[in-house]
Formats: structure tokens, C-alpha cells, sequence
């Protein structure tokens, strides 16, 4: 790649590399790619593709997420979309699933007990569903009795909700007495704007151990 790439070049590239990826690319990884050192022209790049597609009325749009940009249907034809893949089985987190996941993006790193503290209920099952989601991951074991596991969560997290990174989360208004109905409500809120292609399936009341360590992290 010796050749002297133009600006129109790098964002023709740019454009083709986030349409072929299937997750959201970072700006550096597409600097790498290009095997050039300045990111601000990059970011200039996308920025203009993002107003191109923005003006020129397209059906898709480039979106920053989870610390990268990606392709995506705009939400207004979301029903169409939906009519094309009518076979495809639908998948929403359960209520159970989201006020436990409320949870753990707002007080992560969060430990088991801390969380059925704060819900009131018995969440083992509910950590399986989320591990096995990747909606979560175990980031360690707290420095306490028992060394109980911390819960934190995923890039897929992000992507789900569609959320450039945790600074993107609804603030709450009294973070210190942690509303659960507060959080649940602005959890719901970024649900119900969230297509989402996770895998079906209901919530699995199994019994994961506390110390046989869950899933790992692959992130």
C-alpha cells in the first residue's frame, strides 16, 4: 500500500470495510487497515459518509456504536425489514432478565449477592440466560469473604442496546439510593428502541455454581 491514497479513496474504503464487518469497527482498526497514522482524516471520512447517508434519504445509515461505527436499517422502515425475515423468531430479553441487567450496567463490577440484595430475588438463573447471551461477563472475584464472582457487562451489551460505550447509559437522577423502578424504566425505554437478533429463548431455571466461575471472558 505504497500508493498515495486521496481523501475519496479512504472513505470509499472506509465505507466497505464497515459494510463487510460484522461488528462495529473502530477507527483504528480501520487506521490499521489502511495502514495510515492519521485517524483524523479517517474520522473526517466517516463523518462525511454518515451525512451523506443521512441527506441522501438512504434506508440504511452508519451509526458509532460499542466504540465503532456499523450498518444498520434506519428505524423507521424497521417493519418492512421485519416482513422480509417473518421466519425469523423474534427475541426480546425477559422483564426478569432486564431489571437484573439494569442491575449489573449500573453497578458494575457487581457481585450475585449484590444484585438479589438490590432485586430481592433469587437470580441464578437469570445469570445463566445473560452469560450465555454474552450479555454479560465475569470480570473476577471480589476481595471479600467468599471471593464471590463480579458481573460486568459485554461489548454485545452495547451493541444491543445501542450504545456507543457505559457513558451513554440514562442517567439516573439519585445514583446513591439506586432506584430499581427507576433503572428498569430506562433499561425498557432502550429496549423497546432495540431491534435485536439474539437467539431465542426462555428464561432456564438451572443452577449455575458460585464458584465453578460461569462463562469466561473472551472479550
Amino acid at each position: 500500500m505504497g500508493e498515495e491514497i486521496t481523501f475519496d479513496k479512504i472513505k470509499a474504503i472506509a465505507e466497505a470495510l464497515i459494510f463487510v464487518s460484522d461488528i462495529p469497527l473502530s477507527i483504528n482498526k480501520i487506521n490499521e487497515v489502511l495502514d495510515k497514522t492519521d485517524v483524523a482524516t479517517i474520522k473526517t471520512a466517516i463523518l462525511q459518509l454518515q451525512d451523506e447517508y443521512e441527506k441522501g434519504g438512504k434506508g440504511i445509515q452508519i451509526i458509532e456504536v460499542a466504540n465503532g461505527y456499523k450498518m444498520c436499517t434506519r428505524s423507521e422502515y424497521s417493519d418492512y425489514v421485519t416482513k422480509l425475515f417473518t421466519h425469523r423468531k423474534k427475541a426480546k430479553l425477559s422483564a426478569q432478565a432486564l431489571e437484573t441487567l439494569a442491575v449489573i450496567a449500573y453497578k458494575q463490577p457487581v457481585t450475585k449477592p449484590e444484585i438479589e440484595e438490590i432485586r430481592g430475588v433469587n437470580i441464578i438463573g437469570v445469570l445463566k440466560t445473560l452469560l450465555d447471551r454474552n450479555m454479560i461477563k465475569i470480570l473476577g472475584k471480589k476481595d471479600a469473604v467468599g471471593r464471590p464472582i463480579l458481573y460486568g457487562t459485554t461489548r454485545e451489551f452495547l451493541e444491543y442496546f445501542g450504545l456507543k460505550d457505559l457513558t451513554d447509559l440514562p442517567t439516573l437522577k439519585d445514583f446513591s439510593e439506586f432506584d430499581l423502578g427507576e433503572i428498569k424504566n430506562e433499561t425498557e425505554k432502550l429496549s423497546e428502541n432495540t431491534k435485536s437478533d439474539v437467539p431465542n429463548g426462555d428464561i432456564v431455571e438451572e443452577t449455575v455454581r458460585e464458584d465453578d466461575g460461569g462463562r469466561a471472558d473472551n472479550s
